[in-house]
C-alpha cells in the first residue's frame, strides 16, 4: 500500500518559511503535492482516503485497509478493525496479497509478493460522484483458501462495474495463516475456538462495506456476495455462519461449502498439534508464542513437500456453528436469493479406470455398486465418456468435487422456498475447445475482462464479448433485484422441482435445460445422506 506522505522530488534550498508552509499543507493533505483530484477524497469511518480517477469513468480506493495488521501478537487471532488516521491517505494502489505458498504458476507472483500485512479491500465504482444509491458486489477470490489475491487486474479493469454496480474485493487470510486451528488458540479465544480467522476477515470486511460503501455510491442494504471456487465455497459458508444477516444476495460459482467436509474443530485442533510438534520448538516454551515469533515463509515452508498437511475451514461451533451441509439440508442457511453454478469440465482428471474405481469406493462406500454403474464401471465394463464432459475420470471429479455439491445446495435452497437460479458455463474460451469449459473459464465472462497469458487467456472474438455482456447483465440484474432477469434477455427460469437451469452454450447462447447431471447427482446425494448421518 502506497505510504499517506508523498514528499516531492525537488532540488535546491528553501528558506525555511516556505519548508513549513509545505510541511503544513503535506500535513493536512499528503496528496497535495502530486496535485491530487480532491473530488476523488472519500470519508470512511477511520478516515479519508484519496482515490484515482478510472479511465472509463467513476472512481477507485485501492489498498484500504479495513483490519490491523494481522502479525506478531495478532497472527492467528480475530481480525481488529483498522486504527483511525488523521489526514488524507492514498488508496491508489493495490495493498499486498496474503502470505502463500507457490502452488504453481497461477499464483507464484502472489507467493512472491505476499506479506501477512494484507487485510487490504478495493472498491471501484461506475461514476464519480455517484448519483444515486448504488447494489454492492462483494468478491471473495478463490484459490482453495490457499493461495490468490482481490489485488488483480482481472477484478477490476473489465466492465463488470459499467453494469451500474459498486465493487468490493477483498484479501483475507490464507492457508495456513487464515484457519490454523490448536488447542492453544481456543484456550485464549474469546469465543473458545480457533482456525477460521480467513472467514473473520471475510466478516470484518462485510462490515466495513455495511459502515463505509455509502459515501462511495453504494447501497449499504443490497449486497451481493459472490466468489468462484475457494471463494463459492466461502460464499456458502457464510450463508450459514454468524456473518449471514450482513448481505442480501450471493452467488456462488464452482464451489458448494459442504466439498471438501469440514474438520469439526477437535479434528483440526489436532491436525494443529501434530503440525507444531513437528516444528521441534524449543523445549519448555510456549509453542504459540514460538510460532507467533516464526517467519511466515518459514512456517509455509515447514508444511510443504509430500507431507503438507491441508489447512482449510472447521466447524468450529461459532463463526461456523454447524455443518454447512446439515445447515443447507435443514433449510436454515441464509433466507436469501441464490444464484448458483458450474463449468462442464472444471478440472478433470487423468486417472485410469482401476485408480477410479478405488477412488469412487473408498468416497462413495456401501454405495459405490449405484455410482459405479452410473460412470459405466459396474463389474469390467468399459468407462463411460461424453463428448461435452469428457472421460469417466473427467466426469467423476468434476461431478464429486463440483457439479453435484452445488446443484445440491440449489436444491436444498430451492426446496426451502427461497428464489435459485441455477446455470452451466459450457462455452469454452476459444482457442482450448478441446479441454472444454474449464475451471476459472467462468471469470472472463463475469469481469468482462479477457486475459492475454496464462490458463484462461484466448482468442477472443465477438461471440465472447456478446456473452460477457449477457453474463454481466445476468449477474448484475440479480445483484439489483434478486432475479438475473429483465425484457430484453433470454428467460432464465427458477430451479423449482423441475430443476430447471440455464445453460450458457459453446456458441454464446443461453438456453433452458433441466435436470443438470441428474443420474450421477441423484447417487451423490444419497452418498452426502449417509454422511450427513455419520456427523
Amino acid at each position: 500500500m502506497a505510504k499517506a506522505f508523498c514528499l516531492p522530488n525537488r532540488s535546491g534550498a528553501f528558506i525555511a518559511s516556505a519548508i513549513a508552509v509545505m510541511v503544513a499543507i503535506l500535513v493536512f493533505n499528503p496528496c497535495a503535492a502530486r496535485g491530487a483530484d480532491a473530488s476523488l477524497v472519500v470519508s470512511t469511518k477511520a478516515g479519508q482516503l484519496q482515490g484515482v480517477a478510472r479511465t472509463t469513468g467513476g472512481a477507485e480506493f485501492l489498498g484500504v485497509r479495513y483490519a490491523q495488521p494481522p502479525v506478531g501478537d495478532l497472527r492467528w487471532r480475530e481480525p481488529v478493525p483498522a486504527k483511525p488516521w488523521s489526514g488524507v491517505r492514498e488508496a491508489t494502489a493495490f495493498g499486498a496479497p496474503c502470505a502463500q505458498p507457490d502452488l504453481g504458476g497461477w499464483n507464484r507472483h502472489d507467493a512472491e509478493t505476499g506479506q501477512e500485512d494484507c487485510l487490504f479491500l478495493n472498491v471501484i465504482t461506475p461514476s464519480w460522484p455517484a448519483k444515486k444509491p448504488l447494489p454492492v458486489m462483494f468478491w471473495i477470490h478463490g484459490g482453495a483458501n490457499e493461495g490468490g489475491t482481490a489485488s488483480s487486474a482481472l477484478y477490476k479493469d473489465g466492465t463488470l462495474v459499467q453494469h451500474g454496480v459498486v465493487l468490493v474485493t477483498v484479501n483475507y487470510r490464507l492457508g495456513l495463516f487464515g484457519f490454523f486451528a490448536h488447542p492453544g488458540l481456543t484456550r485464549e479465544s474469546a469465543h473458545h475456538v480457533s482456525g477460521n480467522y480467513g472467514l473473520m476477515d471475510q466478516i470484518l470486511a462485510l462490515r466495513w462495506v455495511r459502515d463505509n460503501i455509502a459515501n462511495f455510491g453504494g447501497d449499504p442494504n443490497n449486497i451481493t456476495v459472490f466468489g468462484q471456487s475457494a471463494g463459492s465455497q466461502d460464499t456458502g459458508m457464510l450463508m450459514t455462519s454468524i456473518g449471514k444477516g450482513l448481505f442480501q444476495r450471493a452467488i456462488a460459482e464452482s464451489g458448494a461449502p459442504f466439498n471438501p467436509w469440514l474438520p469439526s474443530l477437535a479434528e483440526a485442533e489436532k491436525a494443529g498439534e501434530e503440525f507444531a510438534a513437528a516444528l521441534k520448538l524449543p523445549a519448555g516454551q510456549d509453542p504459540l508464542a514460538a510460532m507467533r515469533q516464526v517467519p511466515a515463509k518459514e512456517l509455509m515452508a515447514a508444511n510443504s513437500g509430500s507431507h503438507r498437511m491441508r489447512i482449510v475451514p472447521d466447524v468450529d461451533g461459532s463463526v461456523i456453528p454447524r455443518s454447512p451441509a446439515s445447515v443447507f439440508a435443514s433449510g436454515q442457511e441464509a433466507p436469501i436469493p441464490l444464484l448458483i453454478g458450474v463449468t462442464t469440465r472444471e478440472f478433470g482428471s487423468t486417472a485410469s479406470a482401476e485408480e477410479l474405481r478405488r477412488a469412487i469406493q473408498n468416497a462413495s462406500g456401501s454405495l459405490s455398486p449405484q455410482v459405479l454403474k452410473v460412470y459405466g464401471l459396474a463389474d469390467t465394463g468399459p468407462a463411460s465418456s461424453d463428448p461435452v464432459y469428457g472421460t469417466a475420470a473427467d466426469q467423476w471429479a468434476a461431478d464429486s468435487i463440483f457439479h453435484c455439491p452445488a446443484t445440491t445446495e440449489a436444491m436444498w435452497h430451492s426446496a426451502a422456498q427461497h428464489p435459485t437460479y441455477e446455470y452451466e458455463l459450457a462455452h469454452a474460451i476459444p482457442g482450448h475447445e478441446a479441454e472444454g469449459a474449464i475451471h476459472s473459464g467462468d471469470l472472463p465472462y463475469v469481469f468482462g475482462y479477457f486475459p492475454k497469458t496464462g490458463n484462461i487467456a484466448g482468442n477472443f472474438g465477438d461471440v465472447d464479448y456478446k456473452l460477457a455482456d449477457l453474463v454481466e447483465t445476468y449477474w448484475t440484474n440479480f445483484a439489483r433485484t434478486g432475479n438475473p432477469n429483465s425484457d430484453n434477455l433470454p428467460h432464465w427460469p427458477e430451479l423449482g422441482l423441475s430443476q430447471t437451469y440455464l445453460e450458457f452454450a459453446q456458441d454464446g447462447r443461453a438456453v433452458t435445460a433441466t435436470g443438470l447431471r441428474k443420474s450421477q447427482c441423484d447417487v451423490y446425494r444419497e452418498v452426502l445422506a449417509e454422511r450427513i448421518k455419520q456427523h
